[in-house]
């Protein structure tokens, strides 16, 4: 049994209670234009290139089976998809780099190795009231995998976080939430079309699956976290469809605005285009009428993750 992760966050302190480790899974069924870790979206290993760090030894080049690396005219790296074998498992250029301008994200994980990583800040664990956070791209995306990293952690009683979109089967979802102490639940458009328009996907599941914890009596473990994105999540309709769908399922007690700002870059670096129309972070004002809002139904509101 072996899952895909792009990254081990030690020392976390925003995903979930205590000092915690946040581990990034690969894979997600969304599209969200502004995704903030673009990385975790494909289900296959990639390479990201940091040009700040190259210092155009051309080792990548010459090491590479395929032939799928060279350098443009602007001494930028470039990579030929239908050459490089990545997604199959090479890491040559990535290994060999001795710089590591360029990188490759993503590698296969047994549980068994998992845990070796996160027990090392067990104690941390226990003195913070931390834990262990799954996120990613969408920890549900790897159901099997996911399933038995929570079973490993619960016989360790270590505190299980899991920050998930709730697009996923709710068969899925019913397996693991005995095993979940915090769902960190993200809400962003609500209205179908508009969820469809702008994150690949619709709604449907996600609100389903959200009265489904709260049918379950979990409403009081759930952070909702609302990514506040110029033009789009932050627009009045948008606030209020949610505000007073909540208010009609269930008494949760805490809401996280995320704030939108831009990771152009590491598009850039991935290869793959940034379809954002904004650059900005939100505004105060708009922050704060957003966060009035959702007080006004009883939440609190808290700035970030």
């Amino acid at each position: 049994m072996r899952g895909l992760i792009f990254d081990i966050k030690r020392f976390a302190i925003h995903d979930g209670p205590g000092i915690r480790t946040t581990i990034f899974m690969k894979g997600c069924p969304l599209r969200c234009i502004w995704c903030h870790n673009p990385e975790g979206i494909s289900p296959k290993p990639q390479v990201m290139y940091f040009e700040y760090k190259c210092i155009h030894c051309y080792t990548c080049v010459n090491v590479c089976p395929q032939k799928a690396v060279y350098f443009d005219e602007g001494g930028m790296q470039r990579i030929k998809r239908d050459l490089c074998t990545v997604e199959q498992g090479c890491r040559i250029c990535g290994d060999m780099c001795p710089t590591t301008a360029t990188k490759i994200v993503g590698r296969y994980i047994t549980v068994e190795e998992l845990m070796q990583e996160v027990m090392k800040d067990a104690n941390l664990y226990d003195d913070s009231g931390g834990g262990v956070t799954f996120s990613g791209g969408e920890p549900l995306f790897q159901p099997q995998f996911l399933m038995e990293a929570l079973k490993s952690l619960r016989r360790r009683y270590i505190h299980v976080a899991l920050d998930t979109s709730g697009y996923s089967p709710t068969e899925v979802l019913k397996a693991v939430e005995p095993l979940v102490n915090l769902f960190l639940y993200d809400l962003k458009l609500f209205d179908e079309e508009e969820h469809k328009k702008y994150t690949g996907v619709g709604n449907k599941v996600i609100k389903k699956n959200l009265k489904f914890l709260v049918e379950r009596g979990r409403a009081k473990d759930i952070y909702l976290r609302f990514p506040v994105i110029p033009g789009i999540t932050d627009t009045s309709s948008n606030v209020e469809g949610w505000a007073k769908f909540l208010q009609g399922i269930g008494k949760f007690e805490r809401i996280h605005l995320l704030p939108f700002h831009d990771v152009s870059e590491k598009y850039r670096r991935l290869g793959m285009d940034y379809l954002m129309p904004a650059r900005e972070a939100p505004s105060e004002e708009k922050m704060k009428r957003i966060a009035e809002r959702f007080e006004e139904i009883g939440l609190e509101v808290v700035r970030g993750g």
